[in-house]
């Protein structure tokens, strides 16, 4: 397809998918669970965290973190008890992501918001950036601490050229405006211009198929080539894109 055959086809994609009835299926029905800020946050984040394999087992995993909270996510990481925490060390979470793991965010969650009334702090841009690149691995930085602990491996690192997947859906949660009501948009200080498509299997595929991308691997310097060519697409809004390719994904509709 040409250009802009290519971008008719996408809008129309992204536009059949970005709608309610998208997130009943999705990890993104976690977080919507909520309203105050910071339990979308913590919710968004574990429920992202998360996400690699089956969706309805990403969903149950999540539902499991959530009910082990007592279903107050910001409560919780601020009022925990040591006896709370553990509890909750030997319990099986999802898969290689384990009680261990969950009681080392909850720490972790627990400092940041003593010092932050939001994650967002942690992922603003400086101003010559054009993509979270840079931003990610600040917030690693913060969120990890430097003492090595085994949850560091949930946390991808873009300077190692990890797509970071799962962190760039957790800031398309949080960063992308639309009014459509899939995405939250509750973060006031960060563009959604720079945000980027979450690069896994799926969408990697597609975007192949496509022609939007010549790079095999799924890293960040495929992260970066797809993002070359869907911000000319829309240059305010690249990111509604995800919509279009993991739909066609899902629909299995190119193959």
């Amino acid at each position: 397809m040409k250009f802009e055959e290519l971008k008719i086809f996408l809008d129309e994609k992204a536009d059949q998918y970005n709608h309610p009835g998208f997130i009943e299926n999705d990890p993104i029905q976690i977080p919507h669970r909520f309203t105050l800020k910071q339990d979308i946050e913590i919710a968004g984040f574990l429920a992202a965290t998360i996400s690699w394999g089956n969706r309805k087992a990403i969903i149950k995993s999540a539902e499991k973190m959530l009910d082990i909270m007592g279903n107050t996510p910001y409560d919780f990481v601020l009022n925990h008890s040591e006896k709370d925490l553990k509890l909750i060390e030997n319990k099986s979470i999802h898969r290689t992501f384990n009680g261990e793991d969950f009681t080392y965010f909850i720490k972790q969650f627990n400092r940041i918001y003593n010092e932050n009334e939001s994650l967002e702090v942690l992922f603003r841009l400086n101003e010559s950036e054009t993509s979270f690149l840079h931003s990610v691995e600040r917030f690693r930085s913060s969120f990890l601490g430097t003492e090595k602990h085994r949850s560091h491996k949930h946390v991808s690192s873009p300077y190692k050229n990890s797509s970071t997947k799962r962190i760039i859906m957790f800031l398309r949660w949080m960063v992308r405006k639309d009014k459509r009501g899939v995405d939250f948009g509750i973060w006031e200080n960060i563009d959604q211009r720079y945000l980027s498509i979450p690069l896994d299997v799926h969408t990697g595929n597609i975007s192949r198929k496509l022609g939007l991308i010549s790079r095999t691997q799924n890293d960040w310097k495929t992260v970066e080539e797809l993002d070359a060519v869907i911000r000319k697409f829309d240059e305010n809004d690249p990111a509604k894109y995800d919509f279009a390719l993991f739909g066609l994904g899902v629909t299995k509709e190119l193959l």
